[in-house]
């Protein structure tokens, strides 16, 4: 598969821009990518298999990648209570061993992917990284920083410290700072990506971002779900990043979010609780699952999806997404066969890290963090 298309494959909802990602392929730039990650709670699917998943495309497109962990940034967004020197054990620990895992269940490689922790980057470069967050703050105004703080998960409007307004200006700096042409990061994280696209000339390139999809939380309602189809269908892109990061995937809400080291009974209990409106696909939370997670596993293991019906105790199987979509919208597929089967497929995908950490040698970081009782 060409660089391109590996780069423009699903989890992947917008590149900026695909132009200009064109050009430095055609021009044979060497392309150098980085995710970053603030160091928090358990990571769950979106966190890892969604993320991981862009990361191993990458891999296979033969494309430098870096996984950034943000201590400093975690420090400032009062994660993990707001203790540094946890954030940081945790960076080295749990959370980086999770993001490996999870990439293996990916199909990726973690021995060909670079983590950088922040702390470290920061003194290595000394007044060179001040300087840069100095270039990228000139760049900005106070109402855009404060624009802009939804990046950390934080409302538009909502009371913030001096430090957090930094925190934008620092995590644009981090891009030229590690010299990536490439950053990559959810659809939550456009803004700061936009601001490097604005500020470039000061560095001397200009990146190209990629941005991947937002996995649903399981219990968003069926009020959310009005709310963003009406933003979508309006156009109102302002009114949708909002709606989408309020129902995305969060570890904070453990009932609405399928970790990766979960049990296959606590797999299986969230999927049955989970909200999966009949004969409906957009933002429905089980499908999202099977178009992002599941098909993507299937198509790398040379499979076909299979669906049970319960009732007439018969199977069926797709090898294309669409006819399965096609089924669903017409009502030929109940919601209860829809989640079991993607109960017994995550529960067979996420296996590596569910013996890493329940049973091997990962339990000791999952006891760890656990033991801190801290889910943000």
């Amino acid at each position: 598969m060409e660089i391109l298309e590996l780069i423009k494959k699903p989890p992947t909802e917008e590149i900026l821009t695909e132009e200009r990602l064109k050009e430095y392929i055609n021009q044979k730039i060497k392309l150098r990518h980085y995710i970053g990650y603030e160091i928090s709670g358990f990571v769950h699917l979106g966190t890892g298999l969604i993320c991981m998943q862009k990361v191993a495309d990458f891999q296979k497109a033969g494309i430098e990648t870096i996984i950034f962990l943000a201590d400093y940034h975690s420090w400032i967004n009062k994660k993990l209570g707001g203790d540094l020197s946890v954030i940081r054990k945790v960076a080295g620990g749990y959370f980086k061993e999770a993001l490996k895992i999870s990439l293996k269940c990916v199909g990726g490689d973690a021995e060909k992917v670079s983590f950088v922790l922040g702390s470290e980057l920061y003194e290595k470069l000394g007044l060179e990284y001040l300087e840069n967050v100095l270039k990228v703050s000139m760049g900005m105004t106070l109402s855009r920083a404060r624009r802009s703080v939804t990046i950390m998960g934080r409302k538009k409007g909502e009371e913030i410290n001096f430090a957090q307004l930094i925190y934008v200006p620092m995590q644009v700096a981090d891009i030229f700072s590690l010299k990536v042409n490439l950053p990559h990061g959810g659809l939550d994280q456009r803004k700061a990506h936009v601001i490097a696209l604005e500020v470039w000339k000061d560095f001397g390139y200009k990146p190209v971002a990629v941005h991947h999809h937002l996995l649903l939380g399981m219990h968003i309602t069926e009020e959310q779900r009005k709310k963003i189809l009406e933003a979508k269908r309006t156009g109102n892109r302002e009114l949708f990043e909002e709606s989408i990061i309020e129902i995305k995937m969060s570890k904070s809400k453990p009932e609405s979010a399928i970790f990766i080291h979960d049990s296959e009974e606590e797999i299986k209990r969230k999927i049955m609780k989970a909200f999966c409106p009949p004969n409906e696909i957009e933002f429905n939370p089980i499908i999202e699952l099977l178009k992002y997670i599941i098909f993507p596993y299937l198509e790398r293991k040379n499979r076909k999806l299979e669906i049970e019906n319960l009732k007439k105790g018969t199977k069926k199987t797709y090898e294309k997404l669409e006819d399965f979509e096609n089924d669903y919208i017409k009502g030929e597929i109940h919601p209860l066969d829809l989640k079991n089967a993607v109960a017994n497929y995550l529960i067979e995908i996420l296996e590596p890290a569910r013996k890493y950490f329940l049973d091997g040698s990962g339990k000791k970081y999952l006891e760890e963090l656990t033991n801190l009782k801290i889910t943000r």
